[in-house]
C-alpha cells in the first residue's frame, strides 16, 4: 500500500537529519517523505531538502502545515494512505506494513501507541495514560502519529485550521467513519516539552486545556495558553537573483582544488537550482534571475519558466552589477521592495526571506550578513545607491563599509542572523558536514 508521510517543522535543525535519517529505511521501500516547513531561519529547509523526497513551505501552524502536506501527497494518485509524523518522533522499523495491515483489515484510519523517551517516572504514567484514553475514547494526539486511509481523509476535509486541538478535532469527525487501528508497536517520541516545562505543570496544563476544549473554549485562546506565538504577517517583496551560467572555469573557480573546474560548475547549477527553490518557496512577490555572463547560456534557458523575469547582469563591478538590479526595479515598481541575493548560501531559507521582506516594513535597508565579513542577502525599501559606493568588494570590510555608508545617508537599517557562504574548500566540506552529520 503507498504511504506518505507528512512532517510539520519548525526550527528543528537540531536533531532533524537523525530523525529523516531514521525514516530512509521506509523510503527504500516505497514510503514517501514531505517536510512541511512552517518559515523556518536555523537551516531546517536545507537540511530538509538533502533527507526527504518534497520539501513545502506553508504557513506555521501544524494544521496548515500537514494540510499542505496532504494536498502534495494526494496529488499522486497512487498514495492512498497519509502518516502524519511529528518531527520528534520516531516510528517502528516496521510501520508501513502494521499501517497496510491494519487499513486493509478494513479500518479506515488509526494510531500507533506511544513512549516517551526519557528518565521521569511520570512519564511512563503519561504514556499509558495517552494510549488507555485513545483505545477507550477513540481520539489520538499528534504524538501517536495518527495514519488515514486517502478515502477517509476526503471524507472529512482534512484537519481544522486552528492553532491548537486539531488532532482532536479531526479524530472526532474520523470516528463518524470507524473507529481508529489502535497499533500496540509504539512510536517513540521526545520527552523535550515536558523536561522544559516540568513534568507535572506539563501534565496539569494538559489536562486544562483538553477539558477547556471539550466544554467549548475557542482554540486560538487555547493556543496563547499553550504557549504559541501568532505567526507573523506574511509581507511582499520581490527577490531579484544574480547568478554565473554554471560554466567550468567561470563559476566557484574557488571550489576547484577540491571539485575540480568541472565539479565546481556543477556546485554553481546545484546551488543556483537551491537559490531558485527558496525564493519560489517564500512566494513574497515576482523573481527575477540576473545572468552572467548572458541569458543565452541554456541552463538560464531552462529555468526561464520558474522565475518572472531572466536578465542580463551589467557590466562591472559588485556595485554596478547590484545597483543595476535595484536601480531597474524600483524605476518600475517603486512601492515594492526588493530583496538581493546570490547564489553563494546553501543555507538560506525561504523564513529568512519572509523575515527579510518584514523588515523592510519598518526599515530603508535589510542585511543578512555574511561569517566573512560581507553579507548575503541586503533588501531594500527605496532606492538608496550610497549603500553600495564606495565599497572594497571581495573583502571582510564590505558589511562595515556597508554600515558606515548607510550611517552617512541617513537610510534606516536592520540587521539579521548572518549565514555563511560557500566560497572555499573548507567551506565546501563544512557544507557537507552540516548536511549530513548534524
Amino acid at each position: 500500500m503507498p504511504i506518505a508521510i507528512v512532517m510539520p517543522v519548525l526550527q528543528e535543525s537540531d536533531s532533524l537529519v537523525q530523525r529523516l535519517r531514521a525514516l530512509a529505511p521506509l523510503r527504500a521501500r516505497g514510503v514517501r517523505l514531505v517536510v512541511v516547513d512552517g518559515g523556518s531561519t536555523d537551516g531546517t529547509w536545507a537540511l530538509a531538502r538533502a533527507h526527504a523526497d518534497c520539501v513545502l513551505l506553508a504557513p506555521r501552524g501544524r494544521a496548515s502545515q500537514m494540510n499542505a502536506g496532504a494536498r502534495a501527497c494526494l496529488a499522486d494518485p497512487a498514495i492512498n494512505a497519509l502518516l502524519f509524523l511529528h518531527a520528534d518522533t520516531v516510528l517502528p522499523a516496521d510501520a508501513d506494513t502494521l499501517i497496510a495491515q491494519a487499513l486493509n483489515a478494513g479500518a479506515l484510519w488509526g494510531r500507533f501507541d506511544v513512549r516517551i523517551d526519557g528518565p521521569h517516572p511520570l512519564l511512563r504514567v503519561v504514556e499509558r495514560m495517552m494510549n488507555w484514553r485513545s483505545r477507550i475514547t477513540g481520539i489520538a494526539t499528534g504524538d501517536q502519529a495518527i495514519f488515514v486511509s486517502r478515502s477517509a481523509w476526503q471524507a472529512v476535509g482534512g484537519f481544522a485550521e486552528q492553532p491548537l486541538m486539531e488532532d482532536i478535532d479531526l479524530c472526532t469527525r474520523l470516528k463518524r467513519w470507524g473507529s481508529p487501528a489502535c497499533i500496540a508497536s509504539p512510536v517513540h517520541t521526545s520527552a523535550r516539552r515536558w523536561q522544559q516545562h516540568g513534568t507535572w505543570r506539563t501534565m496539569v496544563l494538559m489536562w486544562r486545556l483538553r477539558a477547556a476544549y471539550f466544554f467549548g473554549a475557542a482554540p486560538t485562546a487555547l493556543a496563547r495558553r499553550y504557549g504559541y506565538a501568532q505567526a507573523p504577517a506574511v509581507a511582499s517583496a520581490a527577490i531579484a537573483i544574480l547568478a554565473k551560467a554554471p560554466v567550468a572555469g567561470l563559476a566557484k573557480t574557488r571550489l576547484a582544488p577540491a571539485l575540480g573546474l568541472a565539479g565546481a560548475a556543477r556546485a554553481q547549477r546545484r546551488f543556483t537550482l537551491q537559490t531558485l527553490q527558496c525564493a519560489r518557496a517564500a512566494a513574497l512577490g515576482p523573481v527575477a534571475l540576473w545572468c552572467a555572463p548572458d541569458v543565452r547560456h541554456r541552463f538560464f534557458r531552462a529555468v526561464a519558466a520558474q522565475v518572472d523575469a531572466v536578465l542580463p547582469q551589467p557590466e562591472g563591478d559588485l556595485e554596478q552589477r547590484m545597483g543595476g538590479a535595484f536601480a531597474h526595479h524600483f524605476a518600475r515598481t517603486p512601492a515594492l521592495p526588493l530583496l538581493l541575493v546570490g547564489t553563494d548560501c546553501p543555507a538560506l531559507t525561504p523564513g529568512h526571506l519572509q523575515e527579510a521582506a518584514r523588515v523592510l516594513q519598518s526599515h530603508d535597508v535589510v542585511i543578512i550578513p555574511a561569517e566573512d565579513g560581507g553579507y548575503v542577502l541586503i533588501g531594500m525599501r527605496r532606492w538608496v545607491p550610497q549603500a553600495l559606493q564606495g565599497i572594497a568588494w571581495s573583502t571582510d570590510q564590505v558589511l562595515a563599509q556597508t554600515r558606515a555608508q548607510l550611517q552617512a545617508c541617513g537610510a534606516s537599517w536592520q540587521e539579521l542572523p548572518a549565514l555563511w557562504d560557500v566560497d572555499e574548500p573548507a567551506d565546501w566540506g563544512r557544507l557537507q558536514r552540516w548536511l549530513g552529520a548534524k
